[in-house]
């Protein structure tokens, strides 16, 4: 005969909910660490080039904890667009810029843009290769589309303030503004290596890296507040020139 201790009333009252938090954790913890080293393999490999085995390893688990979680390789891939997509707009809710002189408010936002894109070279990695697959596995996202950055609508109150103070040209299109913000906090990062290795210069050190925000930061500022062909005050100081 098996000898079973007996369960004390005490005891009984002081099982129930602890065991269901701690699975709860795990569970959590889990998804947490299969989501880290798949950002980590599908940026260095690529969806096609990712491997299962490998974030098995990293992440500390199994395969089918991955599916328990996901579903499936693709749909992995996804939560890690979905994920480090959510931590870029994460920051953007932070920025308070909107009280700045709009110009000086604008160079920030790319300073924003330029810090994060150094920070997180596994994003650019992984827009890179959803680029190269026309965005295929992002229209799958329902979670994506409905993160609209905030970014794009300060531009516009930004741009509007400055064009009605007379510091900013008037042309200038939002959307394409944020384009080109995002172009130059961008390619010398997804372009790095193929650069570097052109132009035998090393366009990861800090130094480079340092001077080339410097000059896109002039350039931006340069765009932003110039003179328009036809704005009157040029056309008066050149009708005075000639005189």
């Amino acid at each position: 005969m098996t000898y079973r201790e007996p369960i004390s009333e005490s005891n009984d009252m002081k099982q129930p909910t602890s065991p269901r938090r701690r699975s709860r954790r795990t569970a959590e913890q889990s998804r947490e660490q299969i989501l880290r080293a798949a950002t980590v393999e599908f940026a260095t490999h690529g969806l096609a080039g990712g491997r299962i085995s490998r974030i098995v390893k990293k992440a500390g688990t199994n395969p089918r904890m991955i599916y328990e979680h996901f579903g499936s390789k693709s749909a992995l891939y996804v939560a890690t667009l979905e994920s480090t997509l959510a931590e870029l707009r994460a920051e953007e809710l932070t920025l308070d810029v909107e009280h700045l002189d709009p110009l000086e408010g604008l160079l920030q936002l790319f300073d924003f843009m330029n810090g994060h894109f150094e920070r997180n070279g596994h994003l650019v990695s992984l827009l890179r290769t959803e680029n190269l697959m026309k965005a295929r596995y992002m229209k799958k996202s329902s979670r994506i589309h409905e993160m609209s950055s905030p970014v794009l609508s300060m531009t516009e109150r930004l741009l509007s303030r400055g064009v009605a103070e007379g510091k900013l040209a008037a042309d200038i299109d939002p959307l394409r503004l944020y384009v080109m913000i995002a172009a130059l906090s961008q390619f010398h990062l997804a372009n790095a290596h193929t650069l570097s290795s052109m132009f035998e210069h090393d366009l990861s050190k800090p130094e480079w890296r340092a001077k080339r925000r410097a000059d896109a930061r002039l350039m931006l500022a340069s765009y932003l507040s110039r003179k328009q062909k036809n704005d009157p005050t040029e056309l008066s100081g050149a009708k005075e020139s000639s005189v």
